[in-house]
């Protein structure tokens, strides 16, 4: 399962702004149940490990902070969406009736499985409307659509329309995609590396499955490059030759 979004300075902010040490943190998420260390709390301020979504929300509760303002990213998946909530999957599924492995598959493939009345109760428990549930699906859907094919094939075209989309600046897009690019690249050079080299079956299905896994988190990988990258070292786009490709 992947990590949720967590913003390290913020996380940071807010338990300056209380007063506490990372000790009095550890020591009144133990009391919450999420026994860990001081250190694990550092790790966190300092960006080299991220808390899971049970610890992102004792971490809120203790910091009496929004969960929103320790994730410090706009909504843009049904994770997202459920996680300032402070809803695990397995609460969620069983609040709108549906078995947890196919909420997780739903969330997982970011398109909805189920009737309608399942959506109404999704969009009741996120604290949207059903229209608007919809939308952010099918946008979220494109979005997937147009990495997968910026990734594989020429990424030029999909520039602008991935940035209106995203509802963020192409230079910030431009950055995502040279990242996803060069990543998905050497993966599949490694894949074909070992088909010329006759490997064994089994290591070429093990490349397979990581090619798949990386897949499978693109668009929260493509999110997470949005937002951390430093806009002001980034080249300043032309306008018109940016999406000629």
């Amino acid at each position: 399962m992947s990590t949720p979004p967590f913003s390290p300075a913020e996380a940071r902010a807010a338990r300056l702004r209380m007063g506490m040490t990372r000790e009095q943190v550890a020591t009144e998420m133990t009391q919450l149940g999420v026994w860990l260390r001081p250190q694990r709390v550092k790790a966190w301020e300092l960006g080299t490990r991220v808390p899971s979504e049970t610890e992102l929300f004792a971490l809120a509760d203790v910091l009496w902070c929004p969960t929103p303002v320790l994730m410090s990213l706009r909504p843009r998946t049904l994770g997202h969406h459920r996680l300032p909530r402070q809803l695990t999957r397995e609460r969620l599924a069983h609040r709108i009736g549906m078995e947890i492995h196919a909420y997780a598959r739903a969330e997982t493939e970011r398109r909805r499985h189920g009737e309608e009345r399942q959506t109404r109760a999704l969009a009741w428990a996120l604290g949207t409307t059903p229209e608007h549930l919809r939308e952010t699906i099918g946008r979220i859907a494109e979005v997937i659509r147009l990495l997968a094919q910026a990734v594989e094939s020429r990424w030029k075209s999909r520039l602008a329309p991935l940035a209106e989309l995203a509802e963020v600046d192409k230079r910030r897009v431009q950055y995502a995609l040279g990242v996803l690019r060069q990543e998905y690249t050497r993966i599949t050079e490694r894949y074909m590396g070992h088909v010329v080299a006759g490997s064994a079956e089994a290591r070429l299905r093990e490349i397979a499955d990581e090619r798949a896994r990386w897949l499978t988190r693109l668009p929260e990988h493509f999110w997470e490059l949005v937002g951390h990258a430093d806009v002001a070292a980034l080249p300043v786009l032309s306008g018109r030759g940016s999406a000629s490709r």
